[in-house]
């Protein structure tokens, strides 16, 4: 029910202050309820627009504020960077580092090392500084003691004979690794042995096992290349009897060759059957006639100086087979390496001139 009905119109008869005096008199009759809503909604207003003053005046000053940070970050930019160049080029900065020569010095270094690398294959520290004709190295095992002793008392030279052969410009040395248990008995043995007979050529970091046979060719020809400074590297298998004076004979005829690659040279099929006798887990590489390039049989691998320096750089990257001729053949693919097929080092033949046979 609408109230405003039942106020009082004024009439005219009616002074303005009488009809004030009704109207009092009127809102005295209404329920205290009313009034109090009455109050309430006309106040709301005014707070709405108190409230809306306070957050202009808040946004307003952090713009102000926002805007005196920028002008002054700006001007110190510009006293910061008045005499610099807008724009650095990488030029500018290297000049700027003093960083110019160094980087110049570095390019013609890394250019000498890589052409050394290519052509001569650099020249490793070495501990005798007189050019040796050999270092001929046998492979064996923790369990070959028998074996080592029967060529010691047969084909290769022990105490002051084996000392007098070095004079000569050959070295002989048993090669091994070191077992995957370090310091076990294995080692011990070996250690005693050595100090004993002092003809070991103990790889240190290769580890001595079957599967690990490739890498031992890697292991042999740096270790060998940073003892001794010689023209020729051999590798020998530890079922080889070796016939000294031939090989002297061969090699002293080669002396002074440059990248030669020498051994009983053969080929052969790849086998990619796995669980056969020679399975070669990479045979997919060999192609679809699967077969092996040339290579030197592994009885007996004769390497010349810069070969053999050429594994020692590029040892950790280059690539090994399931086995060490293998191997050494697929490392000499990629080179300027002259092949030297010789009969007299094919250890198996049934030629009486050969220079090696299996014991």
């Amino acid at each position: 029910m609408d109230r405003s009905s039942d106020r009082l119109p004024i009439r005219g008869g009616e002074t303005l202050a009488s009809a004030m005096k009704q109207d009092r008199r009127w809102r005295s009759h209404l329920p205290k309820s009313s009034s109090s809503s009455i109050s309430q909604s006309s106040r709301a207003p005014l707070i709405m627009g108190f409230l809306s003053c306070l957050a202009w005046l808040y946004v307003a000053g952090r713009l102000w504020q926002d805007s005196e940070n920028r002008l002054l970050l700006s001007e110190i930019l510009q006293k910061s960077t008045g005499n610099m160049p807008k724009v650095l080029t990488v030029e500018d900065k290297l000049m700027n580092l003093g960083c110019n020569e160094i980087a110049r010095k570095s390019v013609e270094a890394e250019m000498d090392l890589t052409l050394a690398k290519s052509q001569g294959f650099l020249v490793g520290n070495t501990s005798s500084s007189t050019k040796l004709l050999a270092v001929i190295g046998v492979y064996t095992g923790f369990g070959s003691r028998l074996k080592r002793n029967v060529f010691r008392g047969s084909w290769m030279p022990r105490g002051d004979a084996l000392k007098k052969l070095e004079d000569r410009g050959v070295v002989i040395r048993f090669v091994i690794g070191r077992s995957p248990n370090r310091g076990d008995s294995l080692d011990r043995n070996i250690d005693e042995e050595n100090h004993q007979t002092k003809d070991f050529l103990i790889l240190e970091s290769h580890e001595e096992a079957a599967e690990e046979l490739p890498k031992k060719a890697k292991y042999f020809f740096s270790a060998a290349v940073e003892s001794w400074n010689a023209e020729f590297y051999v590798k020998v298998d530890d079922n080889i009897n070796l016939d000294i004076d031939g090989l002297i004979e061969i090699l002293e005829s080669r002396r002074g060759g440059h990248g030669l690659y020498i051994g009983c040279m053969k080929s052969g099929s790849v086998i990619s059957e796995e669980g056969q006798q020679w399975y070669e887990p990479e045979w997919w590489k060999f192609g679809d006639g699967k077969s092996y390039f040339r290579h030197a049989a592994g009885s007996l691998i004769i390497l010349s100086n810069n070969l053999a320096q050429y594994i020692n750089i590029n040892s950790a990257s280059l690539q090994t087979y399931a086995y060490d001729d293998t191997s050494v053949g697929s490392w000499m693919m990629g080179l300027d390496a002259t092949y030297v097929d010789n009969d007299r080092l094919c250890c198996s033949s049934s030629r009486q001139e050969k220079v090696c046979s299996v014991a």
